[in-house]
């Protein structure tokens, strides 16, 4: 992936000396020139405002640069202004006629500062701070305090005496090297959105490597989705049917790179009917609910302004959930619409026992002989004498419920029906967390296959702070505590994981590790039935679109810490910082993992093998959730509660401080 220089300049951009000479209305012009929207009598009266305060106030800096409007490609967005002024980064944020400083507002400009610091090459090295200006405020004393990566606390001003405080700071902070301003406009910017944020960008038809990072050493999502896109193209034009199956590690990008692939055949070939299918129903949910409320924001400007219902039916052509595409495809023989699918994580696929049982109860038929994956390729193959691609995406390590069928049932109604098809697989497959045990390379005898290292993401770009998250988690899980504390060791400098026995403090740890808009929440184990004592109940279904999108003020948002995501509810999905609550389900027993789950009044041990699997990857999922950081949880126990003797967490938490995590000081 490039840079990507036509989302990076400012509409205006100059030195602060230029700034000051020239005319209002001519600056005026440029800003007017660049906007893409009809201009709207408020947007010009805000800029000319803007002119006037900053033209009044950077009089005693004139060797300063400034730019209107920068871009801040990751989040769709503009900062007002941004200045450089002796190595340090300003970014500021108006509000005009503003007679107040709201949290909304300050949100926003730490967002700006923050993205940059993270994502913005030459703004990495650099004290950012960000400022918010409401004309009409009373002044506030100025306190300048920095966080430990030199991203500042907000500063409130009015406008007034704007270059005192800027002089002050460049004083406070002098040994800050220069900064060309063409080198830094022209510095790369390396996003790594959340899969919200991608889909919402793929949507408005951005392109991947428009909103994703482009480090040298990560597997290119490009190259993923340039080698899909020529399969599709190839089976179009030679009028054949092909299936593709893409593995990652997790937070590798494979949700991203079938959704890229969805939007790019949507914009290009509209009567391919490209559809993504989940059948992880709160995925669907909450990529649904998220690309609706950003469609209804961006069309308000309509006359009539879309409402919510126009805009989630727009929606629910791009993501469906691939339990209503099979059962609308059951009630017809005819071929469907869609002639590229993707399907996400298709390892959890139904197999035939559960796919029967839902066949029996909601449909009433008595006798059904397809697992999921053989009937999804059978809808596909009515196209007959036609053309169509399945890429079914694949996640090690993430199965996590009762009748997932794997990859096998993939292979076996391939090799029994369909050998026809062509067959492309990442060269991964033959891997333990992919293959269940079954010698897929065997399965795939008689059929056309090829075996591709373009077709498998490699590295986690979930947590942009630390790549190397899977591997360390992957180790904790396999109880390999040495192992873990050697990988912990390159991941807690960016990646910050603490250890706690309050939960109390777990919560004041999110609240004081999260800036601006930064999303945090707890999770636990759908088996932790015994974290009821401490309020948290993983019985209580959530919304997962409310919990995930939710402001700050709703109680029933993730942010509120009150209610817990279950590994069903927030497998695909991530937030910022997550706090991990540990139960007794998954134990320690004689330097061993131990599996169990609660039944009655008391812990029963599980000692079937999937199971086992179902459980270990249920905290897998929810270990590694988090973007920026993480808290674990590991309760106390009492003495006087069967259910929680408190030497089971005890054993939990050593294995955990084994594993080089370190355990908070106690403040509750």
């Amino acid at each position: 992936m490039g840079n990507l220089p036509a989302l990076q300049p400012a509409y205006y951009s100059a030195m602060v000396q230029d700034f000051l000479n020239a005319k209002p209305d001519e600056i005026y012009g440029t800003l007017s020139r660049h906007h893409a929207h009809a201009q709207e009598l408020a947007q010009k009266s805000a800029w000319l405002e803007q002119i006037t305060i900053l033209q009044k106030g950077l009089g005693a800096v004139p060797h300063a640069w400034l730019a209107f409007e920068f871009a801040i490609p990751r989040m769709g967005k503009r900062a007002d202004a941004v200045i450089l002024l002796d190595g340090i980064i300003f970014v500021i944020e108006f509000k005009v006629r503003a007679a107040t400083f709201t949290s909304a507002a300050i949100d926003q400009v730490t967002d700006y500062a923050l993205d940059l610091k993270n994502f913005h090459s030459a703004s990495h090295p650099r004290i950012i701070i960000p400022v918010v200006i409401a004309t009409d405020a009373p002044v506030k004393p100025v306190q300048l305090n920095l966080w430990p990566d030199d991203v500042a606390e907000p500063i409130l001003s009015n406008g007034e005496d704007l270059d005192h405080f800027l002089l002050s700071a460049a004083r406070r902070f002098s040994a800050q090297p220069p900064l060309s301003p063409g080198d830094w406009m022209a510095s790369g910017y390396k996003p790594t959105p959340t899969i919200i944020e991608a889909a919402q960008a793929l949507y408005r038809s951005h392109r991947v490597d428009e909103i994703t990072r482009s480090d040298a050493g990560i597997k290119n999502l490009s190259v993923t989705t340039a080698r899909l896109t020529a399969i599709v193209e190839a089976a179009k034009a030679g009028n054949h049917k092909a299936i593709c199956f893409v593995t990652g590690v997790p937070g590798a990008g494979k949700t991203l790179a079938g959704l890229n692939l969805v939007t790019q055949r949507t914009d290009t070939h509209t009567d391919e009917n490209a559809v993504f299918l989940s059948g992880n129903g709160p995925l669907v949910d909450v990529l649904r609910e998220a690309l609706a409320r950003d469609e209804k924001k961006r069309g308000s400007g309509q006359i009539p302004p879309i409402t919510m219902a126009e805009a989630r039916r727009k929606v629910r052509s791009f993501i469906q959930n691939i339990h209503h595409f099979r059962d609308a495809n059951l009630r017809s023989k005819d071929p469907p619409i869609e002639h590229v699918v993707v399907f996400d994580e298709a390892q959890r696929a139904w197999n035939l026992e559960k796919i029967r049982k839902a066949m029996r109860e909601k449909h009433g038929i008595a006798a059904f002989d397809q697992s999921e994956p053989e009937l999804l390729i059978d809808v596909m193959d009515r196209h007959g004498d036609g053309w169509c691609v399945v890429v079914c995406l694949i996640g090690g390590g993430q199965e996590i419920n009762e009748g997932e069928a794997g990859l096998s049932e993939w292979f076996i109604a391939l090799a029994k029906r369909y050998q026809h098809w062509k067959l492309y697989t990442s060269d991964q497959l033959t891997k333990p967390e992919y293959h269940w045990g079954h010698n897929l390379k065997s399965m795939a005898e008689g059929l056309e296959c090829s075996a591709e290292k373009d077709l498998h993401l490699s590295v986690s770009v979930r947590s942009f702070r630390a790549e190397t998250l899977s591997q360390f988690i992957n180790e904790v899980i396999a109880g390999d505590a040495s192992a873990a504390a050697r990988s912990h060791e390159t991941v807690k400098a960016a990646y910050p994981i603490a250890l706690t026995r309050s939960l109390f403090d777990a919560r004041a740890w999110l609240r004081q590790k999260a800036r601006g808009s930064e999303r945090y929440g707890l999770v636990a184990s759908s088996g932790a039935l015994r974290l009821k004592p401490d309020g948290i109940h993983v019985k209580m279904d959530i919304d997962a679109p409310t919990w995930f999108l939710n402001p700050k003020q709703d109680v029933r948002a993730s942010w509120y810490l009150e209610d817990a995501a279950t590994e069903f509810d927030i497998q695909g999905l991530e937030l910022d910082w997550v706090g991990m609550c540990w139960d007794a389900d998954f134990r320690r027993v004689e330097d061993r993992w131990s599996f169990h789950d609660f039944s009655g009044s008391k812990w029963r041990n599980v000692n079937d093998q999937r199971r086992q699997t179902y459980l270990a990857n249920a905290y897998r999922v929810l270990l590694t959730r988090a973007r920026q950081g993480m808290v674990i949880y590991v309760p106390r126990g009492d003495a006087t509660d069967h259910t929680r003797p408190p030497q089971i967490y005890e054993d939990v938490a050593d294995f955990l401080k084994a594993c080089g995590i370190c355990e908070l000081p106690a403040r509750h």
